[in-house]
């Protein structure tokens, strides 16, 4: 009754963040700093090797995060090379050649290294919540808990998810902290659960307007909302349990993300049933094709436009 309760409000309310993710890019100009883009080109996307064993505890750590999202490909720490490929090509795309990938890598020792030549950032702040975030990277590895995420500090992206649209919205938060003059004051203004809405939105929406410049840009478009909606909606329920508790904030969660599920599949269920519409349109078209063939041999060339398969 508690999730009822919750999600019911909380899907108006999702219905209005669905307006702020719509696909929308994030403008630039970009800037880096020249050492790290020198130090990146070496080997812009790192793979992490295959370990059996703690690649399985990742895996069952991660059993969370697959039920919340409902998608057994998310922390399984198995990335394909479609989803590092699309990431490496977005990063390309962008000019965001400063930008590390790991893929299902543990390296804090490099990370370290990649903090110090991040000049963008001023060094009281590299040297103080950068080193913690370098730290934090350490000691709970991501190799074994799991969660992708961009690390401004080392501009750095961290992969664990074989999922193409948690890969770019990844790359969302890196071109948008690539844009900012003040890198470091904008990771610790927006680092806090209420106020990382905002940059979460911009990612989700940028990863969004890449993936409708593709062909096949509304199977694409639908898979991502199915998977980014309702993780915006895991930051909506951490904002609102930060505020009313965690008795009631933890339904006012649960709601949350299932109200981001509902929403995100409710373009998906349009863009299908425009395409069975758009599939239901052209039968009849290519009968009245094949009764012109059987009737006088007609060829494509003297049938109207309407008539001739695409």
């Amino acid at each position: 009754m508690l999730l009822l309760a919750a999600a019911c409000p909380l899907l108006a309310s999702c219905r209005t963040c669905q307006r702020c993710l719509e696909p929308r890019a994030i403008p630039g100009p970009f800037r880096a700093a020249p050492e790290l883009v020198a130090a990146t080109r070496e080997a812009p996307l790192e793979r992490g090797e295959p370990r059996r064993v703690i690649d399985g505890i990742g895996w069952v750590v991660g059993i969370p995060s697959k039920i919340i999202l409902w998608d057994r490909r998310v922390d399984d720490h198995d990335v394909g090379s479609e989803t590092a490929d699309a990431l490496r090509d977005y990063l390309d795309d962008n000019g965001l050649d400063h930008v590390k990938v790991r893929v299902n890598q543990y390296a804090p020792l490099a990370d370290w290294r990649r903090l110090r030549l991040n000049r963008t950032v001023g060094w009281p702040l590299r040297y103080t919540i950068g080193t913690l975030s370098v730290a934090a990277e350490a000691i709970f590895p991501g190799r074994i808990v799991g969660g992708d995420h961009y690390n401004p500090w080392t501009a750095t992206i961290h992969l664990y998810s074989d999922v193409p649209a948690i890969a770019l919205h990844e790359g969302g938060h890196a071109k948008d902290f690539a844009r900012r003059d003040w890198p470091g004051l904008y990771a610790v203004a927006f680092g806090l659960p209420i106020t990382q809405l905002y940059p979460e939105a911009l990612a989700t929406g940028d990863a969004l307007a890449h993936l409708a410049q593709r062909d096949d840009a509304d199977a694409r478009l639908a898979e991502a909302r199915r998977i980014l909606y309702p993780a915006y909606g895991t930051y909506v329920g951490g904002a609102a349990g930060e505020v009313v508790g965690i008795t009631v904030g933890l339904p006012v969660y649960a709601g949350a993300v299932v109200a981001g599920h509902v929403v995100g599949r409710w373009p998906a269920a349009a863009g299908e049933r425009g395409a069975d519409a758009e599939i239901d349109e052209r039968i009849p078209a290519e009968s009245a094709a094949d009764d012109a063939d059987d009737a006088g041999g007609a060829d494509d060339a003297a049938l109207p436009a309407a008539f001739i398969e695409p």
